[in-house]
């Protein structure tokens, strides 16, 4: 991958730059023209929000506050009013991590854009961002001594212009004059359709210094996967953060639609974020591996993590009533929690790999969850099992089809369980969980208050 445009910033902490910074980012902004900052941050759903800065204001370290609710706004654009939530909507401040400062590869008017954390009055972060919920994770393994090393694979489907929600998905039509039908996995040809979208997509992710390794055509009709490099937690979010809303804004220029949707077109292959985990210790060693390579007892307590508290944070691996029709037997989206060696019908698979590369794959999220929240879910079930020293099931070598259904099958089965989890609570905070299953209740509400196109099918002329 070429250098970044970012890459004079690449390294600084989410501080107040020093002087030396600040002059790079100058130099960088009066380079490109930029005329405004987009300071953004992702809520509950993973989508960017935030305000435009004028870039002169955010050299000078200008404030920027925000409505703490704004992290929690449901996808209907509505907000609860959980007691958990104060009457008195009070302000965060957003803070950049300039790390992240990039161009904005879509901009009309030269931008630049950074994803920011959001922190409280006090000076704490705020307990109901998604960022914040990471970030706290991932203390727990700082104090330990230990660091998760993490690689998503995000799949997404290009469809054209939908303007009829009530309307199917479709495929675009490609070079031959026809749509795609689906079934040409690994195929060339189709990873070659479209190439105005995606030449501009490739040199949108290394604008915004998003590390992509392999681009893969899935199973479905223009379904892709593109896996990013593994590295630290937070950094790799806040790639899938920004990879999601980068295709979205190069496909709407393109006339097309990027969709994260779990499962976006009936009959066709659901879209995943399978999560590759590893820890190390404070000399970057894999503590899932023993000096001889054999695998240790980290190795089998993580994975015993998942499995026990895995389905009780199955509303942050799968957040929306769509998600649940990606779980379909003989479809390679997981059933249950059962755990094997490259075995993909699984929950939890362990792909073969040298000893120093070992790692847990979780293959239950879907592409339309949170990366901060399914990464943090991930590597606090993780860390219980290994604070717990959990045992895990026996790995499976057969089908995982073939195991009894061990996960949630509804969003409504899915936030019964986070609402009685004690774990969750324990771990992420009273207040957030309160707070996240409050808004998920209302957009659960809001999808059965709609009648949809197969009640109007079947039982309108029938009952």
């Amino acid at each position: 991958m070429s250098q970044p445009t970012n890459v004079a910033v690449a390294e600084r902490s989410n501080q107040t730059p020093s002087t030396q910074d600040t002059k790079a980012l100058a130099a960088l902004f009066a380079t490109h023209g930029v005329r405004d900052v987009e300071c953004i941050f992702p809520d509950i759903s993973g989508y960017p929000r935030g305000k435009l800065m004028p870039a002169s204001t955010f050299l000078a370290g200008g404030e920027l506050r925000i409505c703490q609710a704004i992290p929690m706004q449901a996808v209907t654009g509505e907000y609860s009013y959980n007691p958990v939530f104060p009457d008195s909507d009070p302000d965060v401040r957003l803070v950049p991590d300039y790390r992240t400062v990039a161009l904005s590869p879509w901009a009309s008017v030269p931008r630049a854009m950074a994803v920011h954390d959001c922190v409280e009055l006090d000076g704490s972060l705020c307990q109901f961002a998604p960022r914040s919920v990471l970030k706290q994770v991932l203390a727990s393994y700082t104090a330990l001594g230990l660091g998760p090393v993490m690689a998503p694979e995000i799949e997404f489907y290009l469809t054209t212009a939908n303007a009829d929600p009530a309307q199917p998905l479709e495929a675009p039509k490609l070079r031959g004059g026809r749509a795609e039908v689906g079934q040409s996995a690994f195929s060339l040809n189709m990873l070659n359709e479209l190439a105005p979208f995606w030449d501009e997509f490739r040199a949108a992710c290394q604008t915004l210094g998003i590390e992509t390794d392999t681009w893969i055509h899935e199973v479905g009709p223009l379904q892709h996967e593109i896996n990013l490099m593994h590295g630290d937690p937070v950094v790799v979010a806040d790639q899938a953060f920004l990879f999601k809303y980068a295709a979205r804004e190069i496909a709407l220029k393109h006339g097309l639609n990027a969709v994260f949707m779990a499962k976006p077109v009936a009959g066709s292959a659901g879209s995943s974020m399978h999560l590759h985990t590893s820890v190390v210790d404070s000399q970057g060693r894999n503590v899932f591996s023993l000096e001889d390579g054999s695998a240790s007892a980290f190795f089998g307590q993580f994975i015993a993590g998942l499995q026990t508290y895995g389905p009780e944070l199955m509303l942050m691996f799968a957040p929306n009533v769509n998600a649940y029709r990606r779980y379909v037997a003989g479809s390679q989206a997981p059933t249950n929690m059962a755990w094997g060696y490259d075995n993909r019908t699984t929950g939890l698979r362990i792909p073969a790999s040298s000893p120093v590369a070992r790692r847990v794959e979780n293959r239950v999220a879907g592409a339309d969850a949170n990366p901060y929240l399914a990464m943090a879910a991930t590597l606090a079930a993780g860390l219980k099992g290994i604070q717990e020293q959990l045992e895990p099931s026996e790995p499976l070598a057969g089908n995982g089809y073939d195991q009894a259904h061990g996960l949630p099958r509804s969003m409504e089965a899915a936030l019964d369980l986070m609402q009685q989890s004690c774990f969750a609570r324990d771990v992420f905070g009273e207040d957030f969980v309160t707070g996240y299953c409050a808004v998920k209740a209302l957009e659960l509400d809001s999808f059965q208050n709609e009648v949809g196109a197969w009640e109007r099918r079947f039982l309108l002329p029938q009952v």
